[in-house]
């Protein structure tokens, strides 16, 4: 990681000139010195870069760093997400613990496999969104989403995430149970998803209905989906529709002997 110099406050452009250009690959700038990322023309081999807990108000610079695969941007003061697309190779964003309301400026990072966009420090009552355009972009890339205590109370637009595996919406305002099985629906590689502290995990059957609906789901908020509890599930499921039908069956029978009395 890189140090401080002594007797006066390091930035990123004096830490980055005393490093080997061509070989940093993983430079940690300082906490609480960075009000912006520095010019990084000289690291074009810069794969990790860690800018987290400072006082970042807009990404900039970064378009040299184009072999850069993992980013880390949690807790500074981040409204907007902007100036990514150069970064093609770019795997691993973390975004928690900002200002942003809208998830954007995605578009063109086919590569990015994990979002981690958790606790936006939100105005009251705000939510975080979504934009279309940015999640068409990341439909076949992202595996991995972070969207926890975001005040979010609808996450169906995340159907068209086809290859996402791993779902954390822990804390947030999701209701309704049905809404849930319209995603797992969609959601056909989802091995794991935690939505604990949300309303809806309180509804009767919320965790019986979303382990019927979904064959992938081994974890879900946190405890191990057995494949004994699921195969007890759907023998029960099984009885009861059978029961239904035996009951639709014998009620139109009865229908056509009256019908036939008459």
């Amino acid at each position: 990681a890189c140090t401080e110099v002594p007797g006066r406050p390091a930035t990123a452009p004096r830490l980055l000139r005393n490093l080997a250009p061509a070989k940093l690959t993983k430079p940690e700038l300082p906490t609480q010195l960075i009000p912006q990322p520095e010019d990084l023309s000289l690291c074009k081999n810069l794969s990790v870069l860690y800018l987290y807990d400072n006082r970042i108000s807009q990404i900039t610079n970064l378009n040299y760093a184009t072999n850069l695969t993992h980013l880390y941007l949690q807790n500074n003061c981040i409204s907007c997400i902007e100036n990514l697309r150069s970064l093609r190779k770019l795997e691993k964003l973390y975004l928690g613990g900002n200002y942003i309301a809208v998830i954007e400026g995605l578009e063109g990072l086919e590569g990015l496999r994990e979002l981690h966009v958790e606790s936006q420090r939100l105005p009251l009552g705000e939510k975080l969104l979504f934009d279309p355009r940015t999640l068409h972009s990341l439909a076949k890339s992202l595996s991995t989403l972070n969207i926890s205590n975001n005040n979010i109370d609808d996450i169906r637009d995340l159907e068209i995430l086809e290859n996402l595996n791993q779902l954390i919406a822990v804390n947030n305002q999701v209701l309704h149970v049905k809404d849930l099985e319209f995603l797992l629906n969609k959601l056909i590689k989802l091995w794991k998803m935690d939505l604990n502290g949300n309303p809806v995990c309180l509804r009767p059957k919320y965790r019986d209905r979303l382990i019927l609906v979904s064959k992938s789901l081994e974890f879900l908020d946190g405890k191990e989906i057995k494949n004994m509890e699921r195969q007890f599930l759907m023998n029960w499921k099984a009885s009861k529709d059978a029961r239904k039908i035996s009951k639709k069956r014998n009620s139109k029978n009865e229908e056509d002997s009256l019908s036939e009395g008459i």
